[in-house]
């Protein structure tokens, strides 16, 4: 069969007339003879048409399709081969910024929050000031920095209020500090091994209401320097503690007890802040 089908067939006595060429033309078909590869079809009405899936990459010119021909987010890492696009790199469908490419001028404000930091300030829940110590357990490991603060803190007796440091287990001695107090009465220094005391001399009695912070910061090698002030609001005196302690391991735990141990805590609040 040819490529066209006229659908009309002459005899040897028929007369050719305008009418009848006009009528063959009209009524002519394509035929699958026609087609010559796999990129078109016939349908079933004689017509030519593409067929589905028949435009490859063969097809295709060089540079035939341009950024408006593909549909918005159709490109996805996956499509792209592996290449180096500046600022980012495709391998295996996933793309990868490179480093460096987000600067802060790039970050719009306001958009970084503790949350999105790995290590960021935190602050504690503030615990009431009860019992005969008051613990904040699960230091971070990264902290370098950490912040011991109270308010109105009171006991039931006349013992110095003592922070100490944990690593594992809480560190009683190897502290190298020295506390004094400003008061009325005079001055007075007092040296302590068992921990960073906050210390009002006679001054430290069940009427102390005690506030005021505690900074510590990691020196290196788990070692630990403090320094810190409080004051008594029910009297005009003012405690001072500095010095340090080297721990056994990384620092895990704050405590906050007294100095004979026995005594509790009766009033006020005790919060703790690291980065």
């Amino acid at each position: 069969m040819g490529a066209i089908n006229t659908s009309y067939t002459f005899t040897a006595t028929d007369v050719i007339t305008s009418a009848k060429m006009n009528n063959i033309l009209d009524q002519s078909t394509i035929t699958s003879s026609a087609i010559f590869n796999n990129t078109l079809a016939v349908s079933t009405g004689g017509q030519l048409l593409v067929k589905a899936g028949g435009i490859t990459a063969n097809e295709l010119g060089a540079d035939a399709v341009t950024t408006t021909s593909i549909l918005n987010a159709s490109v996805t890492p996956a499509k792209l081969s592996n290449s180096d696009f500046g600022d980012f790199t495709v391998a295996s469908g996933v793309a990868t910024l490179d480093a460096d490419v987000v600067t802060t001028a790039k970050i719009l404000d306001a958009n970084v929050t503790p949350a999105k930091l790995s290590q960021p300030l935190t602050l504690e829940t503030a615990k009431s000031a009860t019992g005969t110590s008051v613990d904040f357990p699960e230091i971070p490991s990264w902290a370098k920095r950490a912040t011991i603060t109270f308010s109105g803190v009171s006991t039931n007796g006349n013992s110095s209020v003592l922070i100490r440091l944990g690593a594992g287990s809480i560190a009683t001695t190897g502290y190298l500090t020295a506390s004094s107090v400003i008061s009325g009465a005079g001055t007075d220094v007092q040296n302590n091994t068992s921990g960073f005391r906050v210390y009002f001399g006679t001054n430290d009695s069940t009427s102390a209401v005690r506030s005021g912070s505690l900074m510590i910061n990691l020196i290196g090698s788990n070692t630990w320097a403090a320094q810190g002030a409080f004051a008594l609001s029910n009297d005009n005196s003012i405690g001072i503690i500095a010095g340090y302690v080297p721990l056994s391991g990384v620092l895990d735990t704050i405590r906050i007890t007294t100095v004979i141990g026995s005594q509790s805590f009766d009033a006020g609040s005790i919060n703790v802040s690291y980065e």
